[in-house]
């Protein structure tokens, strides 16, 4: 068992030093850090149950497989939904019930929002029939074999998915000339082919060790910037903000991981192209940090997915029967503390801690008295927070 913690908590720190140096920051700020919530998730026993893909437990549901949303609330939803089950497993293992801090929580919550951002290793074999059969092999070397109007891809891989992403970026419009004039079909890839494809190169890659990695997120606020400098925003919307002319990128019902991510840009670039031609928009170069940086603004909008509505969260602590127990602006139950008398709810993952750590006497007492638990989607989840948290600031 120790070893599978030193595993997990090596899969986190794999994510700030995979192959060398990492330079980026955390997904979502300085207060819920994903390299700190893989260590509460090793050492808060939950490893003992729960998997990270091959790595831990196979007791509870394995984390990396869960549904895609992964907003800050409805990963805060599944724990809450899944802690009468967890308790039940606790008990009959004799393990303990781990409490959480505000920063603990959050930081788990982090981590296991990121789980997804790295691919799974690809097939090697398969990899080099794509880039044969994609015919990548006419204009691109590997191992001194194949074309030489495009770059050496023998080194290219050492570099990390990001930057990886960024080159197919920046050389696609380049590209595209060539294979036209030489009648070559665009390949298009999807997130599997493109991920045995990089695996493949990687199996026969040259090391090299001279250049920065690009592997964590970046700076969400830099990426918002860069989102909107670059014109990026005049044709993709966020959050119901800017253009309608292509997808919207962010607060989508899924995570891409990083190479899925470059293979939908690649596959999207020629219409994209198009587009900025007829609105005369420059194609932006991008540096691998710069795409790091806009990559986590992405990720950083459907973290933080939508606001809660207090008016429905109150509704909700009604109909849920928290206000059985607990009372708030004098009404409701008196057999749990009332809501404005417990301090410092005024921030998402100070409640959610709280309930966390309140789960344990709660789930008892509900036991004893046979009552169904309160099972909540996100987006209740989000609203329940915000009652909680205007009650938390009214104080």
């Amino acid at each position: 068992m120790k070893h599978t913690m030193k595993c997990v908590i090596a899969l986190g720190v794999v994510l700030s030093c995979w192959l060398g140096i990492a330079s980026a920051q955390t997904l979502v700020g300085a207060t819920q850090d994903p390299i700190a919530g893989s260590r509460v998730f090793g050492s808060k026993g939950c490893v003992k149950c729960h998997a990270i893909g091959a790595v831990g437990g196979g007791v509870g549901p394995n984390l990396a497989k869960l549904p895609e949303a992964r907003s800050l609330h409805d990963l805060a939803a599944a724990l809450w939904n899944h802690l009468p089950q967890m308790a039940k497993q606790m008990r009959k293992l004799g393990i303990p019930r781990p409490e959480l801090s505000a920063r603990e929580t959050g930081d788990l919550i982090a981590f296991l929002a990121t789980v997804n951002y790295f691919d799974p290793a690809g097939n090697p074999k398969a990899g080099r029939k794509i880039f044969r059969d994609k015919q990548c092999v006419v204009c691109h070397q590997v191992e001194g074999v194949g074309g030489v109007v495009g770059p050496s891809l023998d080194s290219i891989v050492q570099f990390g998915s990001i930057f990886i992403a960024t080159a197919m970026w920046n050389h696609g419009p380049a590209m595209a000339g060539v294979m036209q004039e030489r009648g070559i079909k665009r390949p298009v890839f999807k997130g599997t082919e493109l991920r045995d494809l990089i695996a493949y190169l990687r199996s026969v890659s040259v090391a090299r060790g001279d250049q920065p990695l690009y592997v964590l997120p970046g700076r969400a606020q830099e990426g918002e910037k860069l989102f909107a400098s670059n014109g990026c925003v005049d044709c993709h919307g966020v959050q119901g903000l800017g253009g309608p002319v292509g997808p919207a990128l962010a607060g989508r019902s899924s995570y891409q991981g990083l190479i899925e991510f470059a293979a939908a840009m690649w596959n999207k670039a020629p219409a994209m192209m198009t587009e900025m031609k007829r609105r005369f928009v420059p194609v932006p170069k991008l540096q691998p940090s710069e795409m790091a940086d806009i990559i986590a603004y992405l990720y950083s909008v459907q973290y933080f997915a939508r606001a809660g509505e207090p008016a429905r969260g109150g509704e909700l602590a009604a109909a849920k029967g928290c206000l059985g127990c607990h009372s708030a602006a004098g009404k409701g139950g008196k057999v749990a503390p009332a809501f404005e008398r417990i301090r410092a709810l005024d921030q998402p993952v100070t409640i959610i801690a709280a309930m966390w750590n309140h789960a344990g006497a709660m789930e008892r007492k509900m036991r004893e008295k046979a009552l169904a638990w309160p099972v909540l989607k996100g987006a209740e989840m989000a609203d329940v927070v915000a009652y909680i948290q205007t009650l938390g600031r009214d104080k």
